[in-house]
């Protein structure tokens, strides 16, 4: 984050980028915007402060249906299912400028189930943070990533403004608004490694898993990287 500052970087929101993506404003020069999937405790516990301290605007990516629970999906795989943020984290972040967004109900691999229960995922995992926040609820991040064009559909059907995915790059005006990629800063990365995926890493990398060319679209000619932390 104070990297972030001390080079001009402009973190700004993810709605915001979403506005200049579509050309509807301008995009400052060196946009990010930050990210982070799940919505674990450690967000509220450590996240939270730092960005408050910087000024900092964030999008966090909820699961609704496991609030104050634990990361179930994670222990499934038979690793510590870390405690998740509640209602009362989720209104105070809210309060201090964090957006939150979807990332379904349960958190299952979209593609993999039927499209009917999909549809649910989605446009429940919607209805319950509206409920809960008193506010609209339009970015989405699909789980692990996995999606094809017919779970993008449902998303852009639920009412959603954008989707997020697991590709690695930075989003340009020419991404669909529901594929778009972002950067990916995990536990392992150093400082330099981080800088590297800042400064230069900006060419479109399919994961392994899921789809491997996204969908594109024509908009205005603005850039926005983004940086995510999950």
């Amino acid at each position: 984050m104070a990297w972030l500052k001390r080079s001009g970087y402009h973190v700004i929101r993810l709605t915001e980028a979403v506005r200049g993506l579509k050309g509807e404003i301008p995009l400052p020069n060196h946009s990010v915007v930050l990210t982070f999937d799940d919505g674990y405790r450690n967000f509220y516990e450590n996240a939270y402060p730092m960005l408050h301290e910087y000024g900092f605007p964030a999008t966090v990516f909820m699961v609704a249906g496991h609030l104050g629970s634990t990361a179930r999906w994670i222990e499934e795989e038979g690793r510590f299912g870390a405690p998740l943020m509640e209602k009362d984290h989720l209104l105070e972040i809210q309060a201090g400028g964090i957006e939150i967004g979807s990332h379904t109900v349960t958190h299952p691999r979209l593609s993999k189930i039927p499209l009917s229960k999909a549809q649910r995922e989605i446009a429940e995992s919607k209805s319950i943070l509206e409920s809960l926040l008193g506010d609209r609820v339009i970015h989405f991040c699909y789980p692990y990533g996995d999606f094809n064009p017919q779970i993008a559909d449902l998303v852009q059907e639920a009412g959603y403004e954008s989707a997020l995915t697991c590709i690695r790059g930075a989003a340009t005006a020419e991404d669909s608004l529901f594929c778009l990629p972002r950067k990916a800063v995990s536990y392992g990365d150093s400082l330099i490694g981080y800088l590297w995926k800042l400064h230069i890493k900006n060419k479109k990398k399919a994961p392994t898993s899921g789809p491997k060319a996204p969908f594109t679209s024509s908009a205005a000619d603005s850039t926005a990287e983004r940086t995510d932390s999950t």
